[in-house]
Formats: C-alpha cells, sequence, structure tokens
C-alpha cells in the first residue's frame, strides 16, 4: 500500500470503527506495540500514566471508550493533514447537528498501522471531564 493509500485507509477505517463500535476493526489498525495517549485513559481506566501500550491493553481501552460514550460524542470531521507518516484530523466543536465533544486526533502510521495514536482535547472536551458529564465505568478497570 502506497503511503497515501495506508494514511487514507487508516483516517476511514478508524471512523467506520468508531462508529459501529467495532472493537476488532479499531483493534486491527494498531501495530502490536503501539501506543495510545489520551485524558480519557486516567479517567476510564484510573492511574496517572495516560498510555496505553500493546494490542491487547488498546482492545481493554477501546471497550472501555466504546461502552462509555456520551452523546456530545459525535464524528463530524472535514478531513485530514498528513506528512506521508504523520495522520491529524480534528473533531471540531461545532458542528452540523450541534456541539460535540472537540478533539484532535495525532497518528504516526508504520508499515500501514498505527504505531502511535496521541488524542488532545478541547476546553469542550475537557470541561465533560471536570464536570462528571463523561461517563465511566461502573467498576474500575485496570490498565
Amino acid at each position: 500500500m502506497t503511503a497515501t493509500a495506508a494514511i487514507s485507509h487508516i483516517f476511514t477505517a478508524w471512523d467506520e470503527a468508531l462508529g459501529a463500535k467495532d472493537v476488532d476493526a479499531a483493534v486491527a489498525l494498531y501495530g502490536a506495540d503501539a501506543t495510545l495517549e489520551s485524558p480519557l485513559v486516567c479517567h476510564l481506566l484510573g492511574g496517572t500514566d495516560g498510555v496505553v501500550r500493546g494490542r491487547a491493553d488498546l482492545r481493554r481501552f477501546i471497550e472501555c471508550v466504546f461502552a462509555n460514550q456520551p452523546p456530545q460524542r459525535r464524528r463530524h470531521r472535514t478531513g485530514f493533514l498528513t506528512d506521508g507518516t504523520q495522520l491529524t484530523w480534528e473533531y471540531p466543536r461545532e458542528s452540523p447537528d450541534g456541539e460535540q465533544m472537540d478533539i484532535v486526533e495525532v497518528m504516526q502510521i508504520r508499515d500501514d498501522l498505527i504505531a502511535h495514536h496521541r488524542v488532545y482535547w478541547g476546553w469542550y472536551s475537557v470541561g465533560m471531564l471536570s464536570s462528571g458529564e463523561h461517563p465511566r465505568p461502573r467498576t474500575g478497570l485496570s490498565p
């Protein structure tokens, strides 16, 4: 697969997996030793690290994310930026359906898979965490 095709595939496949809450499809996009960094890691799994490492832990985290999505977690985005190895896009706060969680996703792609995934949250999304509006699992999960 060319670098451009791999980037486009990840961009589309990630959105499809998120929309369908398809854990297997989402996990298949990551390399075996991939990392994911997000404020949601601590919020959903506890701890203070904020980083998930490897496919097994990614699977547990993604399952938890899909099971605890608030209605403001919509998927409106308009495109992506890339330099051929890094994929970046934004979920802007304002969307055609009203406010959504404002998030920027950055993925390093290696061998057609996600090697590193970083998620940056805007003021609206961070406010959902601090107010308790973003759901948490009923029982604690450990990373």
